[in-house]
């Protein structure tokens, strides 16, 4: 069960409650978020919706919690839920979660983590008249759109000619005054020379508030580039898929002791949501980096070595690098920025 697949069942139980008369809320939150389990919570996911829940009802959270618990154990694929603090549920899938979420990321494709949770909204983004805010404006709008809005883009003047020829800035701005513009800590330099892909990553990777470094670090096919390291671990998911069809097998979810990749992958749809709601790309490029980051320890172990046969534990540690290579792939174009399936 992903975090999406989750939240709507968790959404399911309260509204099941609600139309049963056991909660009487004159209002059903549209989404639960879930998340991993903060300090004090336990199992592999938490949300605060009894909180939110207990005003309206009428009823103390920990009330509403254990209501909610009762018909959330009730449910297949959930094997605990436990009711913590002032009244968190915190959730634990059960056996072969792992399994399911590999298998639903490559169901998904590279739209895992797209969503509908912004469907028919239309959004308004102004830019202020420079590089960075652009770009920022322009990834802003691509993962907007991946959850169902329809962003239209601002800007009190055009954008320079270079900066769509080359970093891809969109044509369709709207010349137009607006309010409360995204205004970044603009680029110290023009990044144009640094090519669209590390451009890009040079202008999106820091937070807002944090100046940009433009120069040569952003080129270097090293470890110490962030953005090395993300497109060779796709580049790398893609190749080991490639050479398991030369050796006649093909990826077959199941157990991987990976627990680290298995939590940022499933933290991906959390990730876009929060990059939409604050605007801010610098949420998905450093989650990209911890994706990759986990993938690498698991990549030498993908394939067979010598004269040793694929096995199942090959199949479902080539599956879980194929999820990973996805997630960073939907997630480069989100940004941009090329993923190329050869480094």
């Amino acid at each position: 069960m992903t975090p999406v697949e989750l939240s709507r069942t968790v959404l399911h139980a309260v509204r099941r409650a609600v139309d049963e008369g056991e909660l009487a809320v004159a209002v059903v939150p549209e989404r639960v978020v879930v998340a991993p389990p903060g300090p004090g919570g336990c199992g592999d996911y938490a949300t605060n919706v009894a909180l939110q829940l207990a005003r309206p009802a009428g009823q103390p959270a920990p009330a509403v919690a254990e209501l909610l618990r009762t018909r959330l154990l009730r449910t297949d694929g959930i094997s605990d839920v436990v009711v913590t603090g002032p009244g968190f549920l915190n959730i634990s899938l059960a056996g072969g979660s792992d399994a399911r979420l590999v298998r639903g990321i490559l169901r998904a494709g590279p739209r895992y983590g797209h969503s509908d949770a912004l469907a028919g909204q239309t959004i308004e983004l102004h830019a202020a008249p420079e590089v960075r805010a652009l770009v920022l404006m322009d990834s802003v709008a691509r993962v907007l759109r991946s959850q169902g809005a329809r962003p239209q883009l601002h800007c009190t003047r055009p954008p320079e000619d270079a900066w769509g020829r080359v970093l891809g800035v969109p044509e369709d701005i709207r010349v137009r005054p607006g309010t409360d513009p995204l205004r970044p800590v603009p680029a110290p330099a023009d990044p144009t020379p640094l090519g669209r892909d590390a451009a890009r990553w040079a202008l999106l990777h820091p937070a807002p508030h944090d100046r940009p470094r433009i120069g040569d670090e952003h080129l270097v096919q090293r470890e110490s580039n962030p953005l090395f390291r993300v497109r060779y671990a796709h580049a790398r998911s893609r190749a080991v898929v490639r050479n398991a069809t030369d050796l006649g097998f093909g990826p077959e979810p199941g157990p991987v002791n990976a627990s680290a990749l298995h939590q940022a992958l499933a933290d991906h749809p959390r990730v876009l949501a929060a990059t939409a709601a604050h605007r801010a790309p610098d949420r998905l490029a450093r989650h990209l980096v911890a994706v990759a980051d986990a993938l690498a320890p698991l990549l030498p172990s993908v394939l067979p070595l010598g004269d040793e046969k694929p096995s199942a534990a090959h199949r479902a540690r080539l599956a879980l690098a194929e999820a990973a290579g996805t997630v960073l792939a939907g997630g480069l174009t989100l940004l941009g920025i090329d993923a190329p399936e050869h480094l």
